[in-house]
């Protein structure tokens, strides 16, 4: 059995190979734009950048669905659940019914993600004392432990991973591309991040905004105003449990 760390990576824009990759995508939301109103003459220096901020803060966002952005999850599968429900997006999902984790390429382990980092984020666990923190990590590895055992002794007996799979849990690792329109990544960020429907689930909570972290970095034009929204709400939360 493997514990692993949930975990992203941009697949594109690729920042390292393309730094200026925001101001790219600037440039060609501004030429959709501007075929609107056939102002093309009014491009300037700058103003690409400007007429994105615009448009968001205008709430006229159907100019971002015409710039993607593709990135590969490891997550939970009780994540990639709640993800694939997002309908304006393309996925790639990992296929338990195909892959056989008890061959020699996976080292015969099944790989489960971490749930400690992400149970920090729930106000129910957050409360606890040392010890019961401890005991539900423990129950936590014990029922991973067991998944795995019943999962490689059925295909023991039954060499078929569509069946056996279902011996598996929901933090059974998975890997996930979701491939969505800039429009479309603000909206998840809303719901999954910022929590502006209410409180996300804490490890869906902690991968999206750890991701929106970054692309508030690499694309401030499009990202920064939501990550400054998750950060305030995160400190209000924080300031409430003080306060209690």
């Amino acid at each position: 059995m493997r514990i692993v760390s949930p975990s992203y990576r941009i697949l594109t824009p690729d920042f390292e190979k393309v730094p200026n990759a925001e101001k790219i995508i600037c440039q060609k939301i501004e030429t959709v734009a501007r075929t609107c109103y056939q102002s093309a003459d009014k491009v300037m220096d700058g103003s690409a950048e400007r007429i994105c901020k615009n448009l968001i803060a205008r709430g006229h966002e159907a100019m971002l669905e015409h710039a993607s952005i593709s990135v590969l999850f490891t997550v939970d599968r009780g994540i990639t659940h709640e993800a694939v429900r997002h309908r304006m997006a393309s996925f790639a999902q990992e296929s338990s019914r195909y892959v056989n984790y008890s061959k020699g390429k996976f080292g015969e382990n099944v790989k489960f993600v971490d749930i400690k980092s992400g149970a920090e984020l729930d106000p129910i666990y957050q409360a606890l004392p040392a010890d019961k923190k401890n005991a539900f990590l423990d129950e936590w590895f014990y029922t991973c432990q067991d998944a795995e055992r019943h999962y490689l002794r059925m295909l023991e007996i039954c060499p078929s991973p569509q069946l056996a799979r279902s011996a598996l849990n929901c933090s059974t690792a998975s890997d996930l591309v979701i491939t969505a329109n800039i429009r479309e990544w603000r909206h998840i960020f809303k719901l999954r991040a910022v929590g502006t429907t209410g409180k996300p689930h804490p490890q869906m909570e902690e991968i999206m905004r750890d991701l929106l972290r970054t692309l508030a970095n690499h694309m401030p034009v499009f990202f920064m105003d939501l990550y400054a929204e998750a950060l305030k709400n995160q400190s209000k939360i924080e300031g409430e449990k003080t306060c209690s």
